[in-house]
């Protein structure tokens, strides 16, 4: 797994968090995808309090105890909910823009990590993954890699808070049978790229993964997977706690 962090010349995403943050508006964050066509997320989304958050982060913000670890932290807006319970939290991010925006919105423990760098190894209670959290995983080659690193960061009893989606209802046909090409690669791993003004970022694996073959690779490495709570749209909230 890439164990890089980014720095602001490649970060779009970064760019775009400290372009809101500074002026309260932002331009377009474009996504490409080979798979998709062309997308944006809209940045304001990426600083939404608690009570605009979906009821999946919501629970888990809820669930979360013990010395906390947010995963892919951006704005920093899951730390920032946890400190108003009264929560520890400390706050991770691959992108040096993201983290000192963190920091300036308050954020108490805000720090630019990647999470399977070799020399991050400190132990938490409850490991939060969330906004489709699962992404940064990449690959199901990942999982192995994935799991030895949660086993290593996690507190006897602690456990990881992951959301994602479950892309098949991309392929769902008008009789509800689902075209899924079983003999190419897994159709929940994507390839994203995004562009911020003229800030390009790096293409970069993406994975969505189904709470079945989620809890089959757990099951592999050594994990129990719980089904916490499911969303609207294919979307779900996961509890992994080692066996």
């Amino acid at each position: 797994m890439d164990v890089n962090v980014l720095m602001p010349e490649r970060d779009p995403m970064g760019a775009a968090i400290a372009d809101y943050f500074a002026t309260g508006r932002a331009a377009k964050l474009r996504v490409f995808s080979s798979q998709f066509e062309e997308d944006e997320i809209p940045v304001s989304q990426l600083f939404r309090t608690y009570d605009k958050m979906p009821l999946l982060e919501q629970r888990a913000l809820q669930l979360a105890e013990g010395r906390i670890l947010d995963c892919g932290a951006g704005s920093g807006c899951h730390a920032l909910a946890l400190q108003d319970m009264g929560k520890e939290v400390v706050a991770i991010d691959i992108s040096a823009l993201s983290v000192e925006v963190m920091t300036k919105r308050g954020v108490s423990h805000a720090r630019r990590v990647n999470l399977f760098d070799d020399s991050f190894t400190e132990r938490y209670d409850t490991i939060l993954m969330l906004m489709n959290g699962s992404g940064i995983i990449g690959r199901l080659e990942n999982m192995g890699a994935f799991f030895a690193k949660m086993k290593q960061l996690l507190q006897p009893g602690g456990r990881i808070y992951m959301d994602s989606s479950d892309l098949r209802y991309l392929f769902e046909d008008e009789d509800g049978s689902f075209l899924i090409d079983l003999a190419g690669d897994y159709y929940g791993e994507i390839d994203f790229r995004m562009q911020y003004k003229q800030v390009r970022g790096d293409s970069f694996d993406w994975l969505y993964i189904d709470f079945d073959t989620l809890s089959l690779y757990a099951a592999r490495y050594g994990f129990a997977a719980e089904l916490v709570q499911q969303g609207e749209h294919y979307d779900y909230l996961a509890c992994l706690k080692m066996k």
